[in-house]
């Protein structure tokens, strides 16, 4: 049973919070806020405890994952916490050579270009990631009634970087496949469905209140290409873990022209970057879908005043919808004060009082 479930009898801890009552378009006593990124670069504490430890190391260490996780949530006071790791994790815990190289990002030794290299892709088990069952075990005792989020990269973004052998401006392996095999890019979308659909199994059975599938890329492509070529592996992972009852959160970057097809993939809230109004986002989206999103991460580097009032059109804008969490329009950039995130958090909270 998830954290999220309401079992008979008494309500669990977390799903009382505001972050899940706006999740399900319920009433809430304020808008709940978190944000992507929030446990990472930007504070102090995160460069101590990582000091000296890659990045992938640090994701499969239990008690640091914990640390790194809690610690927005004692600064901040956010309504949620992330759980700390990366969208390559599980290619990593399945066998795949790649490193996440510093100023660069994940790179992959072999990307996958032929049939062949499917055979790499082998399914994902519990014991693969063992380590993030005992670290969401830990964090779920520490956090209390604050739900905890899992997330998982969506399998456009995977595929992306394996085909590509790292990151990439304009995706042109990736492309190529899609257009000159899409059997096999169908393929390929599959298997890396069904591993990221086992990754977040994990996370949510062992106590992840909601899931998060971040498209990071995904917003390169026309909506035509997107609805053949990638809606239906986004679709099965959200299908796969519908029997649980958590709310599924979908987002992208740049990814205006498709929020009505994100929201269609499966996803109980669409994220929303600062590109398109939140107004607009709900007629795209449609009725029955909560937003998340979406103030402009730079706008964080400007006066109190100015991030006040951009705060008030993004909160102004979202007082019609359904459900509404408060998020940025992307994650928090490295060089960000973070007490000026924890101001954000509390104007947000102030303002929204019910």
């Amino acid at each position: 049973m998830s954290a999220n479930d309401r079992p008979s009898g008494q309500p669990t801890t977390t799903y009382d919070s505001a972050f899940l009552k706006a999740c399900r378009r319920e009433p809430v006593p304020h808008t709940p806020v978190w944000f992507m990124r929030q446990a990472g670069r930007s504070l102090p504490e995160y460069l101590k405890v990582r000091e000296g430890i890659p990045m992938l190391e640090s994701c499969m260490m239990p008690e640091l994952v914990t640390e790194i996780t809690l610690q927005p949530v004692r600064r901040h006071k956010v309504d949620a916490a992330i759980y700390f790791s990366d969208i390559v994790v599980p290619l990593k815990a399945i066998g795949v050579d790649l490193d996440i190289k510093p100023g660069v990002g994940p790179v992959v030794a072999e990307p996958i270009r032929s049939r062949g290299d499917l055979d790499r892709l082998r399914d994902l088990t519990p014991e693969d990631v063992s380590y993030v069952t005992e670290a969401i075990g830990m964090l779920t005792g520490e956090l209390g009634s604050t739900p905890l989020i899992g997330f998982a990269g969506a399998p456009f973004t995977l595929a992306s970087y394996l085909v590509e052998g790292g990151p990439s401006r304009n995706h042109e392996h990736t492309k190529a496949l899609m257009y000159g095999d899409p059997q096999l890019w169908a393929d390929l979308l599959d298997r890396l469905a069904e591993i990221t659909a086992a990754f977040l199994k994990v996370q949510i059975e062992a106590g992840a209140s909601a899931v998060q599938l971040f498209d990071s890329w995904v917003g390169a492509l026309a909506p035509a290409d997107y609805r053949r070529s990638v809606m239906p592996a986004s679709a099965k992972v959200f299908d796969a873990v519908a029997p649980y009852g958590v709310p599924r959160i979908h987002f992208g970057v740049g990814t205006g022209e498709l929020l009505g097809l994100m929201g269609e993939a499966g996803a109980d809230v669409v994220g929303v970057d600062w590109r398109v109004p939140l107004e607009e986002a709900a007629r795209r989206v449609g009725p029955g879908k909560a937003l998340q999103g979406n103030l402009d991460p730079a706008v964080l580097f400007s006066t109190q005043e100015a991030v006040e009032t951009k705060t008030r059109e993004v909160l102004d804008a979202a007082a019609g919808l359904e459900g509404h969490v408060f998020n940025l329009g992307h994650g928090v950039l490295p060089s960000t004060d973070p007490d000026a995130l924890t101001r954000l958090v509390e104007y947000v909270h102030t303002r929204t009082a019910r």
